[in-house]
């Protein structure tokens, strides 16, 4: 994200995921069109246009969904990383599944008018005010705004000039559009569809994204390591904290400390030496402590960002810094000073086999 940027950085991984994502896409189009034509027939048969214009809407309402179920699977079972690691792409071809929609939708219903098709769209109906006769078209588009803006912003260009920050923020309206999509689906095709498989469909996935952040951010909670502020070494002035015993750190991969304010803070096992830098990745704000030491490196599960435990500092010629934390090893526990050094900041190693007392300087 520091050095270069180029239009798609493909490599096998990359191909392999696009391709399998691609063959998904063909093969549900194919199921689809084909099951249409064969429970549609005469005299209740559907026209080309529309079949086609319900696998494009289907296919994009489906992939927005198991696109925001990724990241909650991906933090209950790591065995989801894989699909984590370009779930932009899912993104992008989300976006460029309900433009075909609505592309397809408007030339259908609002094309051979005297206006033109979205000002035809927009104005054939205003009865607002009305459930059962809402004008869930505005709906859709609005879900295809926030998509294309995600999708135009998707490319790391964007994230390093925007900030991290900002960037995510930005990108937290995919819940926005997706609450726009039920509601379109709702309050337009539900209301005329006699199949029951649309309404079966729409209520999983009212369930279903809920229910997977919810177990999450249980999981989460279940997992994150308890800090006991009382523990603070007497000398210290509060800013050491008595965190667990060594044993309990596996070597190349972290625990996570959760201090009572700031950051959570990655505590690292290379070999006999314990590193701690911030948790919260440069990139996009992955867990780090939930990654693992690759080729010397703290790796982030989400992109694979890597970091020096020593320092936080990027691998040349990258130049992304975290902040670092200091630590002691006293018989046997893990002391961890929560002051973050600024970013970048070199951090000698806590040695694991040193049971001396720590000497512990003043905040």
């Amino acid at each position: 994200m520091s050095v270069a940027y180029k239009s798609v950085q493909w490599n096998p991984f990359k191909q392999r995921y696009d391709l399998v994502l691609a063959g998904c896409v063909l093969t549900f189009f194919s199921t689809f069109f084909a099951v249409g034509k064969l429970s549609h027939r005469a005299p209740d048969s559907i026209s080309d246009e529309i079949l086609l214009m319900r696998a494009f809407g289907v296919a994009g309402f489906v992939l927005l969904n198991i696109t925001l179920c990724i990241g909650p699977l991906a933090r209950i079972d790591h065995r989801f990383l894989p699909l984590l690691y370009n779930r932009r792409h899912l993104g992008v071809l989300t976006f460029f599944l309900g433009l075909f929609h609505v592309v397809l939708g408007m030339g259908f219903y609002h094309g051979f008018g005297r206006v033109g098709p979205l000002q035809s769209l927009l104005t054939s109906n205003t009865q607002y005010r009305s459930l059962s006769a809402f004008p869930f078209e505005v709906l859709g588009l609005l879900a295809l705004a926030i998509l294309f803006l995600m999708a135009a912003t998707s490319h790391d260009f964007w994230l390093k000039n925007l900030s991290p920050r900002v960037w995510k923020s930005m990108h937290m309206m995919v819940y926005l559009a997706w609450g726009a999509l039920l509601m379109h689906v709702a309050l337009g095709a539900l209301q005329a569809e006699r199949s029951v498989v649309y309404t079966i469909l729409t209520g999983a996935c009212v369930v279903m994204v809920p229910a997977l952040h919810l177990v999450a951010s249980r999981v989460g909670i279940a997992h994150r390591p308890r800090v006991d502020v009382g523990n603070a070494h007497p000398a210290a002035q509060g800013t050491w904290l008595d965190f667990c015993d060594v044993s309990e750190i596996p070597d190349k991969w972290a625990r996570v400390v959760t201090p009572p304010s700031g950051e959570r803070i990655a505590i690292f096992r290379v070999g006999d030496e314990l590193c701690a830098i911030s948790n919260i990745c440069a990139h996009q704000g992955g867990p780090l402590g939930e990654g693992k030491i690759v080729d010397g490196c703290v790796t982030c599960p989400w992109h694979g960002y890597q970091y020096r435990a020593q320092d936080g500092c990027a691998p040349p010629p990258f130049t992304e810094k975290l902040p670092t934390y200091a630590l002691r090893v006293e018989s046997g526990r893990v002391w961890v000073n929560i002051a973050p050094q600024p970013p970048g900041t070199f951090v000698e190693p806590a040695k694991i086999n040193n049971n001396r007392a720590p000497e512990i300087a003043d905040a």
